[in-house]
């Protein structure tokens, strides 16, 4: 069983040692860790810490891709490299190593894909009461999109299994933390969550530079992932409102015209009009939009694919290499 514990960084060469000091080395039920971090086009000398340090593997971007990018980044050469679980964390020793044994319990044990840190907001000193509440508000909208019942939808500190990782897919600039969840549970994949304890704040978040770019940016991407996964449902609550709208201004001018008060009301028969067909027009898109996810769904599938042929071919090349060095 081989362990690799990934770190996206940017920017990390002040905070990084700490991180890696605080790592474990050895823990029952594993045979090997290993570190990986990812260089999001840090320029204070992140990857040459990395390496005195002892980190094992290095993906290096030339420029700033962000955190999104990172982190496939990182899940893509973990897997390459041979990882059975995959354990994500923050260069800024937000998560405490020790808990890592706890994150990975539950893939040990077979119960579960990803696993997911819940650093218990309500606990946490430092974060002001109106970043606690919209905490739990967004963690509450992405359980109920994703249908999982995990608390603390933020956590960078999670666990996938090497399945899990060779169907995570992620596209998404902003952020994997959302996404990830909402695919995950579309995609009935058994998400577990673990209390976990966290260290004194080491520095502000580089992910946002505001709360109000943060929400703005968070909203978009559920909006976008959900209506990506269930785009008949979406368009139909849309066209649906709006050719109800219109059918309830026809009855209105229906009314008028009954009674014989029909004269000057022609707005209305108008606006019913352009509603319901605007509303008609929304469900298609629904439709449409239906199809292209099933595409989708039949092109995440050839994708996982895929990347187990080429993960088979690349451990056959070296096997055969072995071969010819002795």
């Amino acid at each position: 069983m081989k362990l690799i514990i990934q770190i996206p960084c940017l920017n990390e060469a002040q905070t990084l040692p700490a991180t890696l000091a605080d790592l474990p080395r050895s823990l029952p039920g594993v045979d090997t860790i290993e570190y990986l971090v990812i260089d999001d086009g840090s320029r204070d000398g992140t990857v040459d810490v990395a390496r005195a340090h002892g980190v094992h593997h290095v993906v290096r971007f030339t420029r700033n891709k962000g955190l999104a990018a990172a982190f496939v980044a990182g899940m893509d050469a973990a897997v390459k490299h041979g990882a059975d679980i995959i354990v994500n964390t923050d260069a800024d020793n937000q998560y405490q190593g020790a808990d890592v044994a706890t994150l990975i319990a539950p893939l040990l044990r077979g119960e579960a894909d990803i696993c997911i840190g819940d650093r218990n907001i309500k606990a946490i000193a430092e974060m002001s009461p109106a970043k606690k509440l919209l905490q739990r508000l967004g963690s509450w909208v992405v359980r109920q999109v994703s249908n999982t019942s995990v608390p603390d939808t933020t956590s960078g500190f999670r666990a996938y299994s090497r399945e899990a990782a060779l169907r995570l897919t992620i596209v998404s600039d902003f952020s994997y933390t959302l996404e990830s969840i909402i695919h995950a549970g579309k995609r009935r994949m058994a998400i577990a969550h673990v209390a976990i304890a966290t260290n004194p704040r080491t520095r502000e978040s580089r992910l946002f530079d505001s709360m109000f770019s943060y929400i703005k940016k968070s909203s978009a991407t559920i909006v976008r992932i959900y209506a990506s996964h269930e785009p008949l449902k979406v368009f139909s609550y849309i066209g649906g409102a709006s050719f109800a709208v219109g059918f309830l201004v026809s009855l209105r001018f229906l009314y008028y015209f009954v009674t014989g008060t029909g004269f000057g009301h022609l707005q209305s028969l108008i606006l019913s009009a352009v509603l319901m067909i605007v509303g008609f027009q929304i469900i298609l898109i629904g439709l449409v939009a239906d199809l292209i996810s099933g595409s989708r769904r039949i092109t995440e599938d050839v994708l996982y694919r895929v990347r187990s042929l080429e993960l088979k071919i690349d451990a056959a090349h070296e096997a055969a290499a072995r071969r010819e060095e002795h």
